[in-house]
């Protein structure tokens, strides 16, 4: 009789234990102590959030034009390792994790005609880069794979279902390498009516990213070949100095117009013609060349990736970096 009770407690424990140990939610985070180094090893593994409409992202890839099918936090993971360096700090890292995420949703949202039968695609120049974990860890020393990939989904895990709102609706939410300080307005990059959240704002730090200020030099023959490519009729006396002649600049202090010759041409033209990394240059001639000296890196909307890692290193949390960058936003848990 007593085994047959035995028997009965250990059904009852066995029925009610294993369920809830089955259905007990993953840890973010999962620690494995090794006994002889002591060193400790970090796992990270990716939540599972209910996104209701938008919870699988139709990926373009640009390359081979094959549409994939992915888990959009999967797919931020992928996007965060490929637009932001690992190194930088958890809290821009964060920030950047937030601000894919809701401009994945507001492209699903608005999904026109640009990617048929893709919400979105993998290129940087089109939309926001994606690279597959596999080439992501190739590129990456050994030494600090486990480590970065781990810190890429702490930053996905650590903002799940965060997204940026302006009037409770998702934000278009821009962004960019390096500012060289300021942001500039949607309007003088691609014109329109613009947003009201992306505003021309100012960010302490950005100067100390010296990989992000860059010059170009042409002689003059160089030069007029590459605006004759656009402007065949284009003529620049360089003997005078004043034939080319920054004319205006942005709220941004970005380049606006610029005169060469008999054109002006818009600083947004004069970038993509001859391959500036960003409008906000400038313009020194001396001895038959033309030097461009350029601050900056991408077209200044929005959050600046090196602004945000700034800011962490600053104490901002990404909430904070993300109202800095967005104006009058709010966080919200989609």
């Amino acid at each position: 009789m007593k085994k047959v009770i035995i028997y009965l407690l250990l059904f009852l424990l066995l029925f009610f234990a294993v369920p809830v140990f089955l259905t007990k939610p993953f840890a973010k985070i999962e620690t494995v102590a090794n006994e002889e180094t002591k060193d400790i090893e970090v796992e990270l593994k990716l939540q599972d959030y209910n996104y209701k409409d938008y919870d699988t992202v139709k990926l373009l890839h640009a390359k081979t034009g094959q549409i994939e099918e992915v888990n959009l936090d999967e797919y931020l993971c992928n996007v965060v390792s490929a637009e932001m360096p690992a190194d930088y700090d958890i809290e821009a890292l964060k920030a950047q994790a937030v601000v894919a995420r809701t401009y994945t949703i507001y492209k699903i949202i608005h999904n026109g005609a640009k990617h048929e039968g893709a919400h979105i695609c993998d290129s940087s120049a089109c939309c926001q880069a994606w690279i597959s974990k596999e080439d992501r860890l190739a590129r990456w020393e050994e030494s600090v794979r486990n480590q970065n990939w781990n810190k890429i989904v702490e930053a996905v895990n650590g903002t799940i279902g965060k997204i940026i709102t302006y009037n409770n609706e998702p934000i278009n939410a821009f962004f960019h390498a390096n500012s060289g300080g300021t942001t500039e307005i949607p309007f003088n990059v691609w014109g329109g009516s613009g947003y009201p959240y992306l505003q021309v704002v100012t960010t302490q730090g950005e100067e100390e990213y010296a990989q992000y200020s860059s010059e170009l030099t042409l002689n003059n023959e160089e030069l007029l070949n590459k605006l004759k490519e656009n402007y065949n009729d284009i003529q620049i006396d360089f003997s005078n100095p004043e034939s080319i002649k920054i004319l205006e600049r942005t709220e941004s202090g970005r380049v606006r117009t610029i005169a060469f010759g008999n054109k002006n041409l818009s600083g947004v033209e004069t970038r993509t013609i001859l391959g500036l990394r960003s409008t906000n240059f400038e313009v020194e001639l001396a001895e038959g060349k033309i030097t461009f000296r350029v601050k900056g890196y991408g077209h200044g909307v929005g959050m600046s990736q090196t602004g945000a890692d700034s800011l962490a290193k600053q104490g901002y949390n990404f909430e904070d970096i993300i109202k800095h960058f967005y104006v009058g936003v709010e966080i919200t848990k989609y």
